[in-house]
This record gives C-alpha cells, sequence and structure tokens, in this order.
C-alpha cells in the first residue's frame, strides 16, 4: 500500500544501468520461498501479479520483440528460472535459463471481429490462472490485438516471488519509454551467460554463501546484544515497557479481525473474474480531503461501501468484513524488486452508510496499524514458518487468507505518458493475487487516473458483473462528496 508521491520514470536513453540492480538478490527470500512452493500443495494459493496496459494503438511487433530482448539484457532476471536445491535443504535459487526462449514468453493474438476491452480482459484472466511452467523463468506477456475501437492492450503476468507490486511498477518505470520514437543510442549490454545450475550447484553456492556470511551476521547479533544490554542497564523500566508493549502489539497483530466473513462470500475456488474502475485522482482525493482523509482512505471506504451494496441487493445486511492490506515496508536505501511489504489485517465497517463517516473510520483503522511495532512479524517469522513441511505451511497459510473477504492494496504510479513501443499506454491496470480471499483490489495511478483492478474468486462473488456495479455506485458516491 502506498499512498504517497507517483514515481516518475527516467527515459530509457537516461539511465545508467551499470547501477540498476532489479533483482539482483539470487536467493529467494524466506518469505518468498514459501509463496514459491506452497501453490505446488495448495493451488488455491497461487499468486500471479497481472498488469493490464490499454495501448491507444498496436505497438510495432518487431519493435516489441526487441524491447523485450533488450529489456532481458538490463534486468537478467528475466530471463532467470528457478532452481531448487537438492532436498530442498535451503531456499530456491535464481540461476540463467540455459534454454531462454523469448518466443515462449512473449506472444500475440488477434481477437475475432467485432471485439471489446472486455473480451481482451476475459483473454487476461484465462492467462492469469494458467499455471506456471516451473522450468523456465515464471513470467510471460502478451499483446492482443483486434479491438473495436482501434486500441490494443499489453498484458504481463508475474510470480509474486519475483516480485510485489511496488518492485514491478519499478521494473516498468525502468523499462517504458517516455517518447514514442525509437531510442537507437540506448544503452545496451551482452545477454547473461547461461548457468547450468543444478539442485546439488544451488545447495553447494547457499552453503558458501553462509560460511562467507557468517562473521559477519555474528558480529551483528553481538553488536545488537550489547546495544540491548546497555539499553536495559541505562533505562530497566523503559526497556520492560518497550517489551510489554511489543508484546501487545504482537498479539494485535496475529489475532485475527474481529470479525467474520460474509455468509455470502463463503466459498472460496480456482475461477477468477476480472473487472475494472476508474476515477481521477484530484477527484478522488478531493472527496477524500472533505472527511480528512487520504486518497487511500477513500479508495478502501468506496470498496467497503460496494461490499454493502452488494450484500443489500440479495436482501443481507452486514456490519462489517474481515480486510487485509498489503503495507509496502520499503525504505529509500532498500534495493529494488524482490518482495518488501507486510500484511495488516482489520475489521472493515462495511454497515456504516455514510460515506464521510467511514472514510474516517477507515482513516483511524489505517493509521493505528501502520503504528503496530509488530507489523512486520510474518516476514521476522518467516525462516521458521518456512522450514515447516509445505503441506502444512499451505493449509495454515490457506486458514488464514480464506478469512478475508477483501484485500485491498494501492500502488503509486506513472504520472506522465509513456510509450511501448511507440503505442501511447493509456491506462494501466493492475490484478493482484487472490490467494483464498474473496475479492482482490489493487489501484495504481497512471498520468492522472486511479487505474482499479478487481480480481475476484468466483466461487465466492456468483454474481461479478453485479458486484462491480456496486462497487461502481459506491465510487460514484464517494466522489459526489468532492463536488458539493
Amino acid at each position: 500500500m502506498a499512498d504517497g508521491e507517483p514515481l516518475i520514470p527516467p527515459s530509457a536513453v537516461d539511465v545508467d544501468f551499470s547501477d540498476v540492480a532489479w533483482g539482483a538478490d539470487r536467493t529467494m527470500s524466506d518469505f518468498e520461498t514459501g509463496m514459491w512452493r506452497m501453490e505446488e500443495v495448495q493451488p488455491k494459493l497461487r499468486s500471479p501479479i497481472v498488469a493490464v496496459d490499454v495501448l491507444d494503438k498496436p505497438p510495432d511487433w518487431d519493435r516489441l520483440v526487441r524491447a523485450h530482448e533488450w529489456a532481458s539484457h538490463m534486468v537478467p532476471r528475466i530471463r532467470m528460472r528457478v532452481v531448487e536445491p537438492t532436498l530442498r535443504l535451503g531456499n530456491p535459487m535464481w540461476s540463467v535459463d540455459p534454454e531462454f526462449d523469448l518466443d515462449y514468453h512473449l506472444s500475440r493474438v488477434r481477437l475475432p471481429e467485432p471485439a471489446t476491452f472486455d473480451h481482451a480482459l476475459r483473454m487476461c484472466r484465462h492467462m492469469a490462472t494458467e499455471p506456471f511452467d516451473r522450468a523456465r523463468p515464471p513470467w510471460s506477456a502478451m499483446l492482443i490485438e483486434g479491438l473495436d475501437d482501434g486500441r490494443a492492450v499489453y498484458v504481463v503476468k508475474t510470480h509474486h516471488s519475483i516480485t510485489d507490486g511496488l518492485g514491478g511498477i519499478q521494473l516498468m518505470t525502468l523499462l517504458h519509454s517516455r517518447r514514442p520514437e525509437p531510442s537507437p543510442d540506448k544503452p545496451d549490454r551482452p545477454a547473461p551467460l547461461p548457468e547450468q545450475m543444478s539442485g546439488g550447484g544451488a545447495l553447494f553456492e547457499q552453503a558458501l554463501d553462509t560460511v562467507r556470511s557468517a562473521p559477519g551476521r555474528l558480529g551483528g547479533l553481538i553488536r545488537g546484544a550489547v546495544r540491548t544490554a546497555m539499553t536495559v542497564v541505562g533505562d530497566p523500566v523503559g526497556s520492560v515497557t518497550e517489551v510489554a508493549g511489543y508484546a501487545n502489539s504482537i498479539r494485535r497483530v496475529v489475532t485475527p479481525p474481529p470479525t467474520t466473513g460474509s455468509d455470502l462470500l463463503r466459498d472460496r475456488g480456482l475461477g477468477r473474474w476480472f473487472g475494472v474502475l476508474e476515477v481521477g485522482v484530484d477527484e478522488l482525493r478531493s472527496a477524500a480531503h472533505v472527511a480528512g482523509g487520504s486518497l487511500n482512505d477513500a479508495y478502501v471506504a468506496a470498496l467497503l461501501g460496494g461490499f454493502r451494496r452488494y450484500h443489500e441487493s440479495f436482501g443481507r445486511d452486514l456490519e462489517t468484513i474481515p480486510v487485509g492490506m498489503p503495507v509496502s515496508m520499503r525504505s529509500a536505501s532498500d534495493p529494488t524488486g524482490g518482495n518488501r511489504f507486510a500484511a495488516a489485517r482489520f475489521a472493515g465497517p462495511v454497515g456504516e452508510r455514510d460515506p464521510v463517516a467511514r472514510i474516517k473510520k477507515v482513516r483511524a483503522i489505517i493509521l493505528g496499524l501502520r503504528q503496530e511495532p509488530a507489523l512486520g512479524l510474518l516476514d521476522s517469522a518467516a525462516p521458521l514458518l518456512v522450514r515447516l513441511p509445505t503441506v502444512v505451511l499451505a493449509n495454515w497459510y490457506l486458514s488464514q487468507s480464506t478469512g478475508l473477504d477483501l484485500q485491498a492494496s494501492n500502488v503509486a504510479g506513472v504520472p506522465v505518458p509513456v510509450y511501448l513501443a511507440g503505442a501511447r499506454i493509456e491506462r494501466m491496470f493492475p490484478f493482484g493475487p487472490a490467494p483464498g480471499c474473496a475479492v482482490m483490489a489493487t489501484l495504481v495511478s497512471h498520468v492522472g487516473t486511479c487505474c482499479i483492478g478487481v480480481n475476484l474468486d468466483t466461487a465466492a462473488v456468483t454474481e461479478p458483473a453485479r458486484f462491480m456495479q456496486c462497487l461502481q455506485e459506491s465510487l460514484d458516491e464517494i466522489v459526489e462528496l468532492g463536488r458539493g
């Protein structure tokens, strides 16, 4: 979740790619390892991130292919597959695929006439539900042409173990162009050399890295212990209070939201349905300011209002729903790529009919969550969790995620026009993964427009069109606040 300044993408010709280290970590983190392995035993936990770009016209295909080839030179992770160490005695490692084939990852289709954006979105949805070939780099892209209004759609699917939403936006800002014309003088470098890494090789390399880093880690532990001891000696009462406060924070973070999920959305399955909403950044921000909230507060309040309307359309009353929200833990010093977020959970005030009061309640809840000292506890516990048998970890994680009716994410996007092989990107709709939750909604700002992608579990939301209409009505209600 982010509610700060949007990312301003540099032109490809302006970037010093010798300093770009997007996705440079060779070994998956414990958290990423869990995401990668759990879906093997529990398909409901598949976690693709899908970005759908709406283009003003079809891009030049040959130029698009060359752009992907160039990108795979500049960002080696694009050519990397995942290698599991022998007996899984360690975390998976990224290794340059010796059989990398761009034609496998990048495809092109033309829809039969007459075709609309909805038809293209259906193709994106089907693409999202297909599991990755785990022997190849876990990403794919498709250009969809033939829309009746002359536009085209470019869709990219990546596995969540590669990056989180903000990391994906960081990558796109590097690879999109600020101008429609070709850039023949942009920097380039040779493709990364293929690697023949085996499971045994991955295990040996990790063991070697562990030995090399052991002195530094030990020194850090000793320095930390000394600082802690000095703090306790200097302020024993304050230290005890701090420990007690953190313990209480842990209790609040790990305790499920004080509400049960909706009976109407109880079921979970593998089916997915994509819907989109859009609203002006200034419009949504103005509405939020009326209630003393942020753009993100108004966005979440609009989603909750849509849930209430959907339930009322079935004659159901609802006061709260369990909500999950990824909170970005990135700092300015963090490398790009990878996954750096914490999971926050709360009871969403669905039953609040007054949109101003709903925004205020959401703001109070989110401000409280951001101040929790133990917010990053799951990441801290990942080294222990990932050592559990995969089936145990997957079933535990699924039990947690199925308890959520909504996950909502907000990622700062691109404020200036950008192009893809000569075509201007008009909209950029994000579809976050919905591993076990009923609805995953993601907002990315793009050139003054909030592009909202809604990923629905069709076993939970049995009438997707009705649900999207309810979301639209709630969003309109929120926006109207700023026009009064």
